[in-house]
C-alpha cells in the first residue's frame, strides 16, 4: 500500500471480521471477569503478519491499533505509509509489536519502527539495542522472551537465566516492561503461562504477553495483559508462516 493509494475493504471482508472480534473480545471480557479482572486490563495483540491488505484495512476499520509482527522488512512495508496516513488523518496511532526473533543485524530498523520489541533474548541483542536507541534518540518498550519449555528450536531465553538477563537489559538502560512466551503446542499452556507470571512477579514487571488464538482465554486467566491473536482474528492462513506466533 502506499500512501496515496489505500487498499479497499469489501463489505463482505469487513463485515466477517467485524463479526471474528466481536466475539474475540466477548471471550477475553468473559476470561478477565471469571479471573475477578477488569477487561480494559487485556489488549488484544493483532498478529498481522503475512496478511492481506484487504483484511489489514478491515482490522483498522474496525478500531484495531495493536499489531503483532513477526519479520522488520515485512513490517516495514506493510505499515510505514498506513502510520503516516493514521496520523495525517488525526487518527489514534499505531502500535506495532514485534514478536519474531529480532536478529542483532535488523536492531536498529527494529527500534526505528516498533514501539514495542516482545523478543529480547540474548546478552548481544542488548547492546545491539543500546547502540540502536543510542543513535536513533528513540526507545522501544522491551519485553524478554522466556523459552518455558526449554525448546532447541524456539528463541527465547531460558526461565534459570531470565532474571540475569533482565538484570542486564536494566543496566544497559533499556525499558524492560515485561515478559513474552510461547508455550510447546504440545503441553498445557496453563504451566507455562503461570511461570512466566512467577518471573514477571519476582522481577517487578507489570506485562505478560501471552496467550495466542487457541489458548488466549486460559492466558487471561493466569494474568496475560496482551494477547496475541491471528488466525482466530483474521481466519486461517495458507502461509507457511501460518504456524507461530498466533
Amino acid at each position: 500500500m502506499t500512501a496515496s493509494s489505500p487498499a479497499s475493504t469489501s463489505p463482505s471482508t469487513g463485515e466477517a471480521f467485524a463479526d471474528r472480534l466481536v466475539a474475540i473480545r466477548a471471550l477475553m471480557a468473559r476470561a478477565a471477569k471469571a479471573a475477578g479482572r477488569d477487561p480494559a486490563t487485556v489488549t488484544l495483540t493483532a498478529v498481522s503478519k503475512t496478511q492481506p491488505d484487504d483484511l489489514i484495512e478491515a482490522a483498522l476499520a474496525s478500531g484495531l491499533r495493536v499489531f503483532g509482527e513477526n519479520r522488520v522488512q515485512e513490517a516495514q512495508a506493510r505499515w510505514t505509509d498506513r502510520r503516516d496516513l493514521l496520523q495525517k488523518s488525526g487518527l489514534p496511532d499505531l502500535e506495532l509489536r514485534l514478536i519474531g526473533p529480532l536478529q542483532s543485524n535488523k536492531a536498529e530498523d527494529a527500534v526505528a519502527l516498533f514501539d514495542v520489541i516482545e523478543t529480547l533474548d540474548r546478552p548481544k541483542l542488548i547492546g545491539a539495542l543500546a547502540a540502536a536507541a543510542q543513535k536513533i534518540g528513540r526507545s522501544p518498550r522491551l519485553l524478554v522472551q522466556i523459552n518455558t519449555g526449554e525448546e532447541d528450536q524456539k528463541a527465547g531465553v531460558a526461565p534459570r537465566d531470565a532474571d540475569a538477563l533482565i538484570a542486564e537489559a536494566r543496566a544497559a538502560g533499556l525499558t524492560v516492561e515485561g515478559l513474552m512466551a510461547i508455550p510447546p503446542a504440545d503441553e498445557e499452556p496453563i504451566l507455562h503461562f503461570a511461570l512466566l507470571a512467577r518471573i514477571a512477579e519476582r522481577n517487578g514487571l507489570k506485562v505478560l504477553s501471552m496467550g495466542m488464538s487457541a489458548d488466549y482465554e486460559a492466558a487471561i486467566r493466569l494474568g496475560a495483559t496482551h494477547v496475541r491473536v491471528g488466525s482466530a482474528l483474521f481466519g486461517e492462513r495458507t502461509s507457511a508462516f501460518a504456524s507461530s506466533n498466533n
